[in-house]
């Protein structure tokens, strides 16, 4: 097979070539041919008018080592294999389970990894007409339908994810811009459920369900104007990033039940969101073309990134090439003294700000290699990957007269890597602010990981947006699991406002900030935003107000539009409207599949 150089500046006739392989630093990743997954005929799906076709993963433990299961649905259709990825070619013959839909289509769907044994699965899909239906494609069993008269809500399911850390719970989004809390252990009743409502904020509401018995949805979300696209959980489960056809990223505290930062995409609405491993950074896509990246802590956007020409369909972060890693200049020569008063240089040189801030801005003494890998795919039939490295992380910081304490600590929770780097030690910065009515604070808690707050990058910045009371209290602790039933007598106007003694009017979402001696301090915007007005604000920077990232790769991999992106350890998964699923070798990886399983097997359309 000819492999496709790498795409040259105006590549010419190459331009529309699909690629077979591409070349990071990392090394070459290879498209397996025999390892492409599709409906059992291999034809090329008619995909007009229909759902995007999307993947879900899960692993069964079983005894053999190929515990790897696939879903994928293609137009009516669903199919559930055994995933060989790298290791044997794909046999499309034997399905252990296909189903045929009439009436309506899968949307999406989601595997419950906590639950899933060789013997049995519970596997949540979604669908156009808004039904979600709970499957056991193992036992070949359908134990439950859920919104099955459409009472709850007649728009096409968007999104579908079990709850993480759960056996029953599970959050579903549809097009009308509402989502639902279920237990799988509840019904839906008969008639159509009754609201009360239990918080509200900028742009959403909360309801809980009235009934004498506890039925489902448990709670209904009202998120912004027009379809709810996407949503996607933290890595510790607390934190809810949702995008919308109104263009903006809202993100939760799911708990809590209140909103914690937003942002707007540059135009149009967003289509999909992801965390990074650590849970300090959220990226999103969609119909602006561009990917951005928004700092969780600082809730404000740190980058975008321009390398499709056409809408972005999915985002996702490589947890097994995001790496933190230590730098050379913590293993200089030197006595152990010297190396001790490295290493506690914030506390012995407490009253030097400055020396500080210089010493953590040069190339030649930060503590930590920091790069996080993520990737994109798009209706331009473009894959994307893209690294987001220190210099965008890290930049400048501006000499305010902001005390800072540094700490040096092991990183409690580092991200899966695959090279390492977990008994790193780690700086980070946080930030006391003499200005905000006297106020203690200390490091916000990103979603999983429990160490300090950077030190807020942008003078426009107040100070106080990065800061929290030091303890949190979750609103909906014990409550989900019995019903919800004790918000019924929450008081909405429970917390006090306050204005920052310097309203930073351009920054809109800075505005107002609400606390209440346990909570979270949220930034919450208290007025109406018109999106014509967001241009030039925290909400929206102009284009050259942030950094703007180019894609490692860029590469043209199939002939219908991308739906698909998921990074594994072994091969990263992509698929497109078609209906065929790639699996491309990391470097190093394609040796696993043998040459014998290659000629063994029927010979696939490359995509």
């Amino acid at each position: 097979m000819q492999i496709s150089k790498m795409a040259a500046e105006g590549g010419g006739k190459e331009m529309n070539e699909i690629k077979t392989q591409f070349t990071t630093r990392e090394g070459a990743y290879k498209l397996l041919t025999h390892s492409e997954y599709s409906r059992p005929n291999r034809v090329p799906f008619n995909s007009q008018g229909s759902n995007p076709v999307k993947v879900s993963f899960v692993n069964v433990n079983d005894q053999s080592g190929n515990g790897d299961r696939i879903c994928f649905n293609v137009g009516r259709e669903l199919y559930f294999y055994i995933y060989k990825g790298v290791r044997k070619a794909a046999d499309l013959s034997k399905p252990i389970d296909k189903r045929i839909y009439k009436g309506t289509q899968p949307t999406c769907h989601d595997f419950n990894h906590l639950t899933a044994t060789a013997e049995s699965v519970s596997l949540l899909v979604g669908f156009s007409a808004g039904q979600v239906q709970l499957i056991d494609p193992i036992k070949k069993e359908t134990s439950k339908l859920f919104n099955e008269e459409r009472l709850i809500d007649k728009s096409r399911v968007t999104c579908v994810k079990w709850v993480p850390g759960s056996e029953s719970l599970f959050l579903v989004a549809h097009s009308s811009g509402n989502m639902y809390l279920y237990n799988v252990e509840h019904t839906c009743g008969t008639t159509a459920p009754h609201y009360q409502l239990l918080k509200q904020g900028e742009n959403y509401a909360v309801h809980t369900c009235k009934s004498k018995s506890t039925r489902n949805p448990l709670l209904k979300w009202m998120v912004g104007e027009g379809a709810l696209n996407e949503f996607a959980f933290s890595p510790d489960g607390k934190f809810l990033a949702c995008v919308s056809q109104d263009g903006f990223l809202r993100v939760f505290n799911f708990d809590a039940v209140e909103l914690h930062g937003t942002m707007k995409s540059y135009f149009g609405g967003l289509l999909c969101v992801c965390w990074s491993p650590d849970g300090k950074y959220i990226v999103a896509g969609g119909e602006d073309d561009l990917v951005t990246v928004w700092s969780f802590v600082d809730c404000r956007v740190i980058a975008r990134g321009h390398g499709h020409k056409s809408w972005v369909s999915v985002v996702a972060f490589d947890h097994y090439t995001t790496s933190v890693e230590e730098s050379d200049p913590m293993e200089f020569s030197g006595s152990d003294e010297d190396f001790q008063d490295q290493i506690h240089f914030g506390r012995d040189r407490a009253n030097s700000t400055q020396s500080r801030l210089s010493k953590r801005n040069s190339t030649d003494s930060r503590p930590v290699s920091v790069t996080y890998r993520f990737g994109s795919v798009g209706q331009d039939t473009q894959l994307c990957l893209w690294d987001l490295t220190e210099d965008i992380l890290f930049p400048h910081l501006p000499l305010s007269r902001t005390r800072t304490h540094t700490n040096v600590m092991n990183a409690t929770s580092p991200p899966a890597t695959g090279s390492g780097g977990g008994g790193s030690s780690t700086v980070v910065t946080t930030t006391n602010n003499p200005s905000t009515n006297g106020s203690n604070n200390s490091g916000t808690n990103t979603p999983g990981n429990s160490l300090p707050t950077p030190l807020p990058r942008s003078n426009s910045l107040p100070h106080s947006a990065a800061a929290t009371t030091g303890s949190k209290s979750s609103v909906m602790d014990n409550a989900i699991a019995s019903g919800v039933s004790k918000f019924a007598t929450l008081s909405l106007h429970d917390r006090k406002e306050r204005h920052h003694e310097k309203d930073h009017k351009r920054n809109h979402s800075m505005g107002h900030i609400s606390s209440k001696s346990s909570d979270k301090l949220n930034l919450l915007t208290k007025t109406k935003t018109d999106p014509a007005k967001t241009l030039g604000t925290l909400l929206c920077p102009r284009m050259e107000d942030v950094p703007l990232l180019e894609p490692l790769i860029c590469k043209k991999i199939a002939h219908e539009r991308l739906t698909v992106l998921i990074f594994l350890e072994d091969c990263i998964v992509t698929a497109c409207q078609e209906g065929f699923i790639c699996t491309w070798a990391r470097p190093g990886k394609v040796g696993l599949l043998s040459s014998q399983n290659q000629a063994s097997s029927p010979s696939g359309t490359v995509v």
